[in-house]
């Protein structure tokens, strides 16, 4: 089973920087995908961006697409997510999740993910 536990989360002004990185234990990172999803309050939990196992392959939802960045280092279990020209609709508590896994292409389907860490806060305000 998987174990993820995310960090890196702040307060930053709008156009600031952060990286949110996901630790991952109990089992091997490269099996799995591995998503980023948030919530903002009173709002549903959407996604982010995707990652899938083999080939590292990621998707982004439109409102962030050219602005986030993901990556994976299977040799740390560790995914990061780089998220450049914050803006305060980006605010929210941000998880890491997993399904185990090879898939062609990854989703930002919330029921597909089986594990999920805590989540971290990140608030953009000026």
């Amino acid at each position: 089973q998987l174990q993820l536990v995310e960090s890196g989360g702040g307060l930053v002004q709008p156009g600031g920087s952060l990286v949110l990185s996901c630790a991952t234990s109990g089992s091997t990172l490269e099996d799995y995908v591995i998503g980023w999803f948030r919530q903002a309050p009173g709002k549903e939990r959407e996604g982010v961006s995707c990652i899938t196992s083999t080939f590292g392959t990621t998707l982004f939802s439109n409102s962030v697409k050219d602005r986030f960045t993901f990556s994976r280092d299977n040799a740390k279990n560790t995914v990061y997510l780089q998220m450049n020209n914050l803006k305060p609709e980006d605010t929210g508590v941000y998880y890491c999740a997993a399904r185990f896994g090879v898939v062609a292409q990854c989703r930002l389907e919330t029921d597909e993910y089986i594990y999920w860490g805590q989540g971290t806060q990140v608030t953009v305000s000026s």
